[in-house]
């Protein structure tokens, strides 16, 4: 694949996975910053301003909105009991991905070892709203990148709809820097690939 093309693809794939997040972020109301600053954070405030993109980076993992729930729910849980732990909200946020992408991970291995698992239609896994503002286009990165191998589709999650850096991506995937830019690499050129078959079936 040449330059230009692996580049036109990366540039689809972070329009569509950062207008996904611009969607589905939905700002509550803030507190002015002296008091922001003066009330600690809470497990409940946690919950409430990022539960929702939990459940959409989810579901972009899973495909199944009620098993993302299921996750996500589980992630906070676990937050629950390690609340102690933690220093700061960063951390926290840093544990929760972390616990949803290994507990996405968890679904798709049981997903594997059921003989009779069938993917669910795209169509079906993700909201109504965010299919209606997405272009014909969006729609077939994101059909790509249902095709892809678990980690590969982590790390351009992570990257382009979680907005992380390699670094981050690293620590929440447990994998080193190195390979997160590698598995990139090789998750774009899937893409591409993937879309170049779409195109030539129709």
């Amino acid at each position: 694949m040449c330059r230009v093309s692996a580049d036109g693809i990366e540039r689809a794939v972070e329009q569509t996975l950062s207008r996904l997040r611009r969607i589905d972020s939905r700002p509550g109301p803030s507190l002015p910053e002296t008091a922001a600053q003066a009330a600690p954070r809470t497990l409940a405030d946690l919950y409430r301003d990022h539960r929702t993109r939990l459940v959409r980076l989810a579901i972009l993992l899973v495909d199944e909105p009620g098993t993302a729930e299921d996750v996500v729910q589980e992630a906070f849980t676990g937050l629950h009991r390690n609340w102690s732990g933690l220093r700061d909200e960063s951390a926290a946020l840093g544990y929760l991905r972390t616990a949803v992408v290994n507990g996405s991970r968890s679904v798709l291995r049981r997903r594997r070892t059921a003989r009779d698992y069938v993917p669910p239609h795209q169509v079906n896994a993700r909201s109504a709203e965010s299919l209606a503002m997405l272009s014909a286009e969006h729609q077939a990165v994101v059909d790509a990148l249902a095709t892809l191998p678990p980690r590969q589709r982590e790390v351009l999650v992570l990257r382009y709809y979680g907005g992380l850096s390699e670094a981050e991506i690293a620590d929440a995937t447990g994998i080193s820097r190195g390979t997160v830019k590698s598995t990139a690499s090789r998750a774009l050129d899937a893409v591409a690939r993937a879309m170049a078959g779409r195109a030539t079936r129709r």
